[in-house]
C-alpha cells in the first residue's frame, strides 16, 4: 500500500542535445535515494512531461522504476486535458511497474467541478493503482474545490490523496477537516510545506528536493517527530532557496541548480530556455547559503 508522507521529489528530466539523457537520469535517481526521500515523481510539471513524446515518457518512467528497484514508491505524473487520452495514458502507465499515479486537473479547457468529477471518475475506473489528485490552478487555470476532491474520494477508494498547490491554507484546512484518516494531503508548494503540515498535511511533492533531498526530507521528519523548533529552523534555512528556485518558470532554475551539482546539463526544452545569465550567480549563492554543496 502506498505510504504517502514525507518528501517525494518531482524530479527533472535531463536532456542532452535535445534527447533524454538516460545516464544523467540514473544519476539523479541515485542522488535522490541517497538523500533519503520518501518517493519519486517522474514526468510531472518539473519533469517537463508536456514536452515528452509518448516513447520518451514511457522510457523515463521505465528507467526510474528500474533504477529505484522498489526502494521507494514511484508515482509518475499522468493526465491531459482530454479524458479519453488520459484514460489511455493511465492504462499504459499502470503496466510499467509504478506504485501510484499523480493525476493533474485538466488544463486549458477549464472544466467545471462536475466535469472534474467525471474526468477523475473515468481515471479511477481505468486502474487499480492508487491515484493522487493534483490541483495546481496556476498551471491549469481552474481550481479543484475541496468538496470535489473529497467527493471523489468517497466514491473511489483508490483515490488516496491530493497534491494541493492552490496556495490557500484555508483550502488545505477545509480538505483536511473533511478528509478520512487515510486520505493524504501533500503540499505542492515548497514554501508552504511546513505551514501545511501544521494544519495536517503529510508532507510535500517537492521541487527544492531535487538539489536538497536530505534537507527537505529532514524538515518533514522533524515535524513528524514533534520537533517543531527544528522543523521551523530547517524551513527558514531552505525558504530563501525555494523562493530563488522560482525566479523564472519552473523547472528552468532548478534544472540549472541540478546542473551545478554535476548531475545533468542545464538544458530545458522549448518553449523553455536556460536560466538567464544574470540570475545564475544569485541562484548559486542561495544554494550555498542553504548548505547545498557543489
Amino acid at each position: 500500500m502506498l505510504k504517502l508522507n514525507g518528501c517525494f521529489t518531482a524530479i527533472v528530466t535531463p536532456f542532452r542535445s535535445g534527447k533524454v539523457d538516460l545516464p544523467a537520469l540514473k544519476k539523479i535517481v541515485r542522488f535522490q535515494l541517497a538523500g533519503g526521500v520518501s518517493g519519486l515523481v517522474p514526468c510531472g510539471s518539473t519533469g517537463e512531461a508536456a514536452t515528452l513524446s509518448p516513447e520518451e515518457y514511457a522510457l523515463v518512467i521505465k528507467t526510474v522504476v528500474a533504477e529505484v528497484k522498489g526502494r521507494v514508491p514511484v508515482m509518475p505524473g499522468v493526465g491531459t486535458n482530454s479524458t479519453a487520452r488520459s484514460v489511455e495514458m493511465v492504462k499504459k502507465v499502470s503496466a510499467l511497474g509504478v506504485d501510484a499515479l499523480l493525476a493533474i486537473v485538466p488544463y486549458y479547457n477549464k472544466p467545471t467541478q462536475e466535469g472534474m468529477t467525471a474526468h477523475f471518475s473515468a481515471l479511477a475506473k481505468a486502474t487499480r493503482l492508487p491515484i493522487v489528485l493534483y490541483n495546481i490552478p496556476g498551471r491549469t487555470g481552474v481550481n479543484m474545490l475541496p468538496a470535489t476532491a473529497l467527493g471523489l474520494r468517497a466514491k473511489f477508494r483508490n483515490i488516496v490523496g491530493i497534491k494541493e498547490a492552490s496556495g490557500s491554507l484555508d483550502q488545505v484546512s477545509e480538505l483536511i477537516a473533511g478528509a478520512e484518516e487515510d486520505f493524504a494531503v501533500m503540499s505542492g508548494d515548497d514554501s508552504l510545506t511546513l505551514p501545511m503540515m501544521s494544519v495536517g498535511a503529510r508532507g510535500v511533492i517537492s521541487v527544492v528536493s531535487n538539489i536538497a533531498p536530505a534537507a527537505a526530507s529532514r524538515m518533514c521528519a522533524l515535524f513528524q517527530a514533534g520537533d517543531l523548533a527544528g522543523a521551523a529552523a530547517a524551513h527558514r534555512r531552505l525558504f530563501p532557496l525555494v523562493k530563488t528556485l522560482f525566479c523564472e518558470t519552473n523547472p528552468i532554475p532548478v534544472k540549472y541548480a541540478v546542473s551545478l551539482l554535476g548531475l545533468c546539463r542545464p538544458e530545458p526544452r522549448l518553449p523553455l530556455l536556460p536560466l538567464s545569465a544574470d540570475r545564475r550567480a544569485g541562484l548559486a549563492a542561495a544554494m550555498r547559503r542553504a548548505g547545498v554543496k557543489f
